[in-house]
C-alpha cells in the first residue's frame, strides 16, 4: 500500500476558507469536490480525501453548488439519447 502524501500550504492571512473550519479540512474538501466535478475522483475516492463517508460527501456537494449524480445524468442522458437514435 502506497504510503499517504503530506502536502504544506501557506495561507496569507486575509483568505476567507470558512469561517468556523479547519483550514486543512477545508482545503481538502475544496479539492475533493473539484476533483469529484471534474470526473478525476469517483464520490468514493473524494470522499477518502475529504475524511467523510461517501453519503456525507454526497450530502455536502450541495453547499459547493455541485450536483452530486452529474456523472450518472450525464450517462443516463447519453445512453437515452442512443435509443432515441436506434429507435427511429
Amino acid at each position: 500500500m502506497e504510503e499517504p502524501v503530506s502536502i504544506t500550504v501557506h495561507i496569507p492571512p486575509g483568505i476567507p476558507l470558512g469561517e468556523h473550519t479547519d483550514p486543512e479540512r477545508e482545503l481538502l474538501m475544496l479539492a475533493a469536490v473539484k476533483a469529484y466535478e471534474l470526473g478525476r475522483l469517483s464520490s468514493g475516492q473524494a470522499a477518502r480525501l475529504a475524511g467523510l463517508s461517501r453519503v456525507e460527501f454526497l450530502k455536502a456537494l450541495s453547499g459547493y453548488e455541485v450536483f452530486p449524480f452529474q456523472a450518472e445524468l450525464e450517462e443516463l442522458e447519453q445512453r437515452d439519447g442512443a435509443d432515441e437514435c436506434g429507435g427511429r
